[in-house]
């Protein structure tokens, strides 16, 4: 790896000799510009706007513009002579856990590899250091022209360091966040967090620019003189979301389905996300099942109703049996009795005739 900037760690009193090389590479496709009309390549040429002389590299120096227009020229020996303790040196200024970095800072990543034999102890000595306190170095360095703050960590087995924006280089997050009240509930929350769920880990590995892969493939084809093949275009998210619960869902089973789960899940929070879902889908029919649903329940009701006032009756009826049956016998033994009576007097009346009778006689 090719090195862009060589100097020393400051570790105290300790110096490591390293040299700094880019821990990233960019793959992006680069193009150039055009003339359409006959493919001729447009270049941007240095022209100087007094005398429109066209310049080289060694004629452009710096300049500093004021607020009235004005240039100041600033040359490179006037920014040698600046006190600069940071130009050779990557001087560490404390150590800080990285939770306390905000990724915000975070800007081109490089690492720090030791310069010769004799950097190699003092290396590994900051390396395992750093691994067993857990903990980051914060450092400030030079680089291109200007001082620059950064993080070193340890990756694997070397030293990175990562460039840091300095924190008034950070814009305020006010006016970003949404200024309407909403208010999230439960379900809609324990379906996010089953989203979440499903998504799971990823292997970064695995992640890949398709873009650029489409990009290649066609200017291999256009290469070979072969044409263009047609990719097919995912449909964009723009739809109109008219229920966050049914999105979440839907989400959560696309996610399943992409990993190849099926079923229903047993957490708490996606039954009751479905239970809503479900209410909120079938809203615009909600009338006629509800109805139906409510008859069916009310005929059911009604004939288990019949069917209890059948039993009570059927429960009733010997009782009314034996009333009426005791009712009767009452009333024989009743007429008995005054025919008893009747037939007595008879006897009495039958006796007391003759007496009269022979009275009179």
């Amino acid at each position: 790896m090719r090195s862009i900037w060589n100097g020393a760690i400051s570790f105290g009193l300790v110096s490591i000799p390293i040299k700094l090389v880019n821990a990233t590479e960019n793959h992006a496709v680069s193009f150039r510009q055009i003339h359409t009309a006959d493919g001729g390549r447009i270049r941007y040429r240095k022209v100087c706007e007094l005398d429109e002389e066209e310049l080289t590299s060694a004629d452009i120096g710096k300049g500093y513009e004021d607020a009235d227009g004005s240039i100041i020229p600033i040359t490179d020996e006037d920014l040698a002579a600046l006190p600069l303790p940071t130009a050779k040196t990557i001087e560490i200024v404390a150590f800080v856990p990285l939770d306390s970095i905000d990724p915000l800072q975070m800007d081109a990543a490089y690492y720090l590899v030791a310069n010769g034999v004799p950097a190699a102890k003092p290396y590994i000595l900051l390396r395992e250091a750093l691994k067993r306190s857990r903990r980051v170095a914060l450092a400030k360095f030079a680089l291109r022209g200007r001082e620059r703050l950064g993080m070193l960590r340890v990756v694997g087995d070397a030293i990175a360091m990562h460039g840091l924006l300095w924190p008034d280089e950070i814009r305020s997050h006010e006016g970003a966040a949404p200024e309407a009240s909403v208010t999230v509930r439960d379900a809609e929350l324990d379906l996010a967090d089953t989203l979440m769920d499903t998504l799971g880990d990823v292997e970064m590995e695995s992640l890949h620019d398709d873009y650029r892969e489409a990009v290649e493939e066609l200017i291999a084809s256009k290469t070979s003189g072969g044409e263009a093949s047609a990719q097919p275009t995912a449909e964009a998210g723009v739809g109109k979301v008219l229920d966050l619960m049914s999105a979440l869902e839907k989400s959560v089973r696309a996610a399943k389905s992409s990993r190849g789960e099926e079923g229903d899940s047993g957490a708490d929070g996606e039954g009751r996300g479905d239970a809503q879902v479900t209410e909120l889908r079938s809203a615009g029919s909600s009338g006629s099942a509800g109805s139906s649903g409510s008859t069916g329940s009310a005929g059911r009701k009604k004939a288990g109703g019949k069917k209890a006032a059948g039993r009570k009756a059927a429960a009733k009826k010997p009782a009314a049996k034996k009333a009426s049956s005791g009712r009767a016998t009452g009333g024989g033994g009743a007429a008995k009795k005054t025919a008893a009576k009747k037939t007595t007097a008879k006897k009495s009346a039958a006796k007391r005739t003759p007496a009269k009778k022979r009275a009179s006689a």
